[in-house]
């Protein structure tokens, strides 16, 4: 994925640091194998409460539209299927 996702009108109020983490993670857990995404993510879910970085259910659902826009049709289900699994989760 490219950084014009982060130029989306959508995601115009989000501040742009948030959105430098999340370009930051799609780089770093590239190349990664499936046993390595979860210590992956903790650690990263860690960094994020180290420098304060939090999203609002409104960020998050703009965000996951925007990545939607530039997935493939099987990559958009399994962001679907996430988001629904978080949405009953919380």
């Amino acid at each position: 994925m490219s950084k014009d996702w982060m130029n989306d009108p959508a995601l115009a109020e989000i501040d742009k640091t948030k959105l430098e983490f999340l370009q930051a993670l799609v780089f770093e857990s590239r190349g990664l194998q499936k046993e390595q995404m979860l210590p992956f993510l903790m650690a990263v879910a860690k960094r994020g409460q180290a420098d304060h970085i939090t999203f609002s259910n409104e960020e998050i659902g703009a965000i996951v539209e925007v990545i939607k826009k530039e997935s493939t049709p099987e990559d958009a289900a399994v962001i679907d299927k996430m988001m629904r699994m978080r949405k009953n989760k919380g």
